[in-house]
């Protein structure tokens, strides 16, 4: 998967927040001074060519919508920050947390209640 830009996340969350939208609407939901059209335009065509997006035609308009969920994009973003900041360990990710948060024993064996659960309710 492609990265994107932080205003294409921006972008990407109004995709995954209210679904199909034309770029009108996007322009929209930004506070004034809002975004010009062509600028939104560009990126959400960006977000095509990357893969996150695609479109329907709708006279001489289109109407895009997310190809991506904002779970999968998540998950894929996650992978790679533990890859390249904890040598691909998970372990080492789940140990940095303990200790920078101060996770009780309660706290980490309700997490391991919540994975078993998961993982039971899964298969």
């Amino acid at each position: 998967m492609k990265k994107i830009t932080a205003k294409e996340e921006e972008i990407m969350n109004f995709f995954w927040d209210k679904g199909a939208l034309f770029v009108k609407q996007i322009v929209e939901f930004y506070p004034e001074p809002r975004p010009h059209y062509n600028t939104i335009s560009t990126m959400v065509r960006a977000l095509e060519e990357k893969g996150f997006v695609t479109y329907m035609p709708f006279g001489n308009t289109y109407q895009y919508y997310p190809v991506i969920s904002k779970e999968a994009y998540n998950a894929k973003n996650l992978q790679g920050i533990v890859r390249q900041y904890f040598g691909n360990s998970f372990r080492r990710v789940v140990s940095t947390l303990i200790e920078e948060e101060d996770l009780s024993l309660d706290d980490l064996r309700e997490l391991i209640r919540e994975i078993e659960l998961k993982r039971q309710i899964q298969k």
